[in-house]
């Protein structure tokens, strides 16, 4: 994958910190499981499964969707108040420079398309952080996995987790990568089109396994804004960001955190009544959609018949 250019100003590099930790709780109503990594994970039966997916796979929205986080259809409104305001310069390592440069891509493939329909894009923040960190939604702890926190449109990252992406699901390389934070910011993109917002007040008089499909078209699109993405940041690149051992690379990461595939390694069987990001086959079906017609409305999973 070439990325090079510009790099964005929307990154918070809390990784000096010390980490914050004490669980989930207390802050702005948000609720949060923290999960271990290592050689305990997956060993608390089925009723952790469902989490671990939240958890270590790429792209949860764990606050929005697993909490009790309320929002109108215009999406959440961020909050200044419960999110410490953090300006410390980012590093300038070879990795923290290559999440900046994916994020200003996003920034400026996403300002283009909410123009044309019409629309103002707000720059999400990005925050790198060590092993826990405070956010809008509680205590967000490594052992989550990236993931997008609606109250204040900031993705939170422990670059560590790209390490855990290599190793533990067998999908190294930068695109891979890239794509984990441009699902992210595709969440960030449902919460500015107000699809957040709808989605968690109709969870909220669901049963579990209805409440678990609806979740899963939520990944399910914001693999597919992924998709998008990617297809105009290699336009804008004349085609010469990403190459197709880039796309099999990533294709082979949708495959890898498939709800199926986790399960089965987990316990040795699968239940799709309590997937909450899609299969295997269904995560690279949506982003393969977005990234090969470039198109928002080809993302449509909500109405979709067959996922």
């Amino acid at each position: 994958m070439q990325m090079d250019g510009e790099e964005s100003s929307n990154i918070e590099d809390r990784r000096g910190d010390g980490g914050s930790g004490g669980g989930f709780g207390g802050m702005g109503g948000g609720m949060g499981i923290p999960i271990p990594i290592g050689g305990g994970l997956f060993k608390s039966g089925f009723g952790l499964v469902a989490f671990v997916v939240i958890a270590l796979l790429l792209g949860a929205d764990p606050m929005s969707l697993l909490s009790g986080l309320g929002g109108g259809s215009s999406g959440y409104v961020p909050s200044q108040t419960q999110t410490p305001n953090r300006a410390a310069r980012p590093a300038q390592d070879p990795e923290t420079q290559f999440v900046s440069r994916v994020l200003k891509s996003t920034e400026d493939v996403w300002t283009d398309l909410f123009q044309k329909m019409g629309r103002q894009y707000r720059d999400p923040r990005l925050v790198l952080f060590r092993d826990a960190t405070q956010t809008s939604c509680g205590v967000g702890q490594s052992a989550m996995g990236p993931f997008y926190c609606p109250p204040d449109q900031r993705v939170y990252i422990d670059l560590g987790f790209f390490d855990e992406l290599a190793s533990r699901f067998h999908a190294p390389g930068q695109f891979p990568q890239a794509y984990v934070i441009a699902h992210e910011v595709g969440h960030h993109v449902q919460n500015l089109l107000g699809i957040s917002g709808k989605v968690q007040q109709m969870r909220e008089n669901m049963s579990r396994r209805d409440a678990n499909a609806l979740s899963v078209r939520t990944e399910l699109q914001a693999d597919c804004f992924a998709g998008v993405w990617a297809y105009h940041a290699n336009q804008q690149r004349s085609g010469k960001m990403i190459g197709e051992a880039d796309v099999e690379q990533a294709l082979a990461a949708a495959t890898a955190i498939g709800d199926d595939r986790l399960q089965r390694q987990a316990q040795g069987r699968v239940v799709p009544d309590s997937f909450t990001h899609g299969s295997s086959a269904q995560r690279v079906r949506w982003f393969r959609a977005g990234l090969q017609s470039g198109e928002i409305n080809k993302c449509d999973t909500f109405r979709a018949q067959q996922l």
